[in-house]
């Protein structure tokens, strides 16, 4: 692999470590999504099936040890593309998947939550990531898609939790989610991760990564970058130019600031935005450059 060296070198330490609670597992706060590894729309195999697997090589190599996939990205395309580029798993490394949706072939997304859906899809994850368990599955409630809703989740946390006691999954964790669903979903098991939409600009859950930090759980932000709109922000633009670096390594830089618990998995297909994002691990942002770039708020135009 081409300059593997180097990247470790510059990416460590990867901003610190963290341990999910209850768990021996130990991940940096720099971690990998194997969302965009798929085709177009999150749907079928990607252009060039080697790329995806050099860009999954390239970040473990480079120290990544928490990959984020879901056997519905594809479907199935991301979780065959891990196992494919690293299995047998180096030790250490962290596979978190999702439950909760499916892809039909009109490239829908519908959810996927009675029991026989939950249990098919611990399975279909299994087997496609070639693991006898899994360390942490995230139930992804549909919600507002993008957004959390208020409704019971308890019926499908219990699915969970039954699968844990059978040993097919390690831990839960939860995504898409409100605060009342948490503690709903914690009364019927320990909670390791909650995986929510938050970014430099989309702020709606600052009281709970505050909350979840106090619980010592794990806050793993999705779009960190902006998701399918890019981040937009002339505050965040001047900072960057002003510290000769990418105005994505700053939001990224941000959010690792912003709390202890927050683990970032941004996503790529690309060895030269993977370089990039995992280089945003030692960018220091001083007390000053924070409070400019909090000023930003929920305002994409700041």
């Amino acid at each position: 692999m081409s300059n593997s060296s180097s990247v470790a070198n510059y990416a460590s330490p990867l901003a610190g470590t963290f341990t999910f609670p209850g768990t021996a597992l130990t991940v940096h706060r720099l971690g990998y999504g194997a969302m965009q590894l798929t085709g177009p729309g999150i749907y079928g195999p990607p252009k060039d099936p080697e790329a995806a697997l050099a860009v999954l090589r390239e970040a473990v190599a480079a120290g990544v040890n928490h990959i984020d996939t879901s056997d519905f990205y594809g479907p199935h395309i991301t979780n065959q593309l891990i196992k494919q580029a690293l299995h047998p798993y180096p030790a250490g490394l962290v596979i978190v998947t999702k439950l909760g949706a499916r892809r039909p072939a009109d490239k829908s997304w519908k959810p996927a939550i009675s029991r026989e859906e939950l249990t098919a899809a611990v399975h279909d994850n299994l087997r496609n990531l070639g693991l006898d368990a899994l360390d942490i599955v995230n139930y992804r409630s549909m919600g507002a898609i993008h957004g959390p809703k208020d409704g019971p989740i308890g019926e499908q946390v219990t699915v969970l939790a039954d699968l844990q006691r059978e040993g097919l999954i390690r831990h839960v964790g939860l995504s898409n989610v409100t605060k009342s669903q948490v503690a709903e979903a914690q009364a019927i098991t320990p909670i390791v991760c909650v995986q929510n939409h938050y970014n430099l600009t989309h702020r709606d859950d600052d009281a709970l990564v505050d909350d979840l930090a106090r619980q010592g759980i794990a806050y793993v932000p999705f779009f960190p970058l902006g998701g399918f709109t890019p981040l937009q922000s002339s505050t965040l633009t001047a900072v960057a130019e002003r510290l000769g670096v990418q105005p994505m390594q700053v939001a990224l830089a941000w959010l690792l600031h912003r709390s202890p618990n927050i683990l970032l998995i941004p996503g790529t297909s690309s060895i030269a935005h993977l370089r990039e994002n995992l280089a945003a691990g030692r960018l220091e942002l001083s007390t000053e450059t924070l409070a400019e770039l909090d000023g930003i708020g929920g305002s994409k135009t700041a």
